[in-house]
């Protein structure tokens, strides 16, 4: 007897997705591994997609509790990838926030990232990539997770 609605499938089908897109994510945090856990990068790529919060937020956003978030929070401002800064709204808010170094090695790890999955993507056949855009759009969506931004276009040196 089959499943009738395709749940098992799907199911079956993004855990096996899901181990290759974790084995591309332990890469391509390979070469940062001393800088940052792979929890500290989700709260750094938290900041990257959703700007400055405030840490009740982000303990929201990660899905712990607000003292575990302050500690990765207080671990990353004395890696220099995160700070704490009043809010523009409210002298009392502290709003947390990447760094340029916050943001360049979000950039780096996520350029690294891309790229072995677009080497994975361009082996597939063309149909089966249009498909697959519509369903993992449909996945991300139901499962809350913001769009990756898209890649920087490429400036020529000496052109803005």
């Amino acid at each position: 007897m089959g499943d009738e609605d395709g749940v098992d499938d799907v199911t079956s089908a993004v855990l096996t997705a899901s181990r290759l897109l974790v084995a591309i994510s332990a890469r391509s945090l390979a070469a940062v591994q001393d800088a940052v856990t792979l929890p500290q990068f989700r709260l750094l790529v938290v900041l990257a997609s959703q700007g400055p919060a405030k840490l009740v937020t982000l303990a929201e956003l990660l899905g712990v509790n607000p003292s575990t978030a302050m500690r990765m929070v207080d671990r990353m401002i004395a890696a220099g990838f995160v700070d704490r800064r009043a809010s523009p709204h409210s002298g009392r808010e502290v709003r947390i926030q990447l760094t340029a170094a916050g943001r360049a090695l979000v950039d780096g790890v996520t350029a690294r990232r891309r790229a072995e999955i677009a080497a994975v993507v361009a082996r597939m056949p063309e149909e089966e990539r249009r498909v697959l855009v519509g369903a993992l759009r449909a996945f991300n969506e139901a499962g809350g997770e913001p769009p990756a931004p898209a890649p920087a276009p490429a400036v020529p040196l000496g052109w803005a």
